[in-house]
């Protein structure tokens, strides 16, 4: 379990890294508060993943609070990013 954890906190700290550089680039095209936030919730879950492996009784009950508060953000993201589309 402590492996999984940590793995899986390495993958959300890059990709919330990545989030982050891509939303704080591209926010002139607007619509890219949520990848922003996204972006920092990963690195936070990402962040805690890995020191909750390194703690007695670890378990992957967190993922699924991870995954459920960033799939709105990818939603939001999605929506916003096509009305912009639309208005140009």
């Amino acid at each position: 379990m402590p492996a999984v954890l940590r793995v899986w906190g390495v993958w959300a700290v890059i990709a919330g890294i990545t989030q982050l550089t891509v939303g704080l680039v591209g926010r002139r095209m607007g619509g890219q508060w949520s990848t922003v936030a996204s972006g920092i919730n990963s690195v936070l879950a990402g962040v805690s993943f890995f020191v909750q492996a390194g703690s007695d009784g670890a378990t992957l009950m967190n993922l699924a609070g991870y995954a459920f508060l960033d799939g709105p953000f990818f939603l939001a993201s999605a929506l916003s990013l096509n009305f912009t589309h639309r208005q140009s």
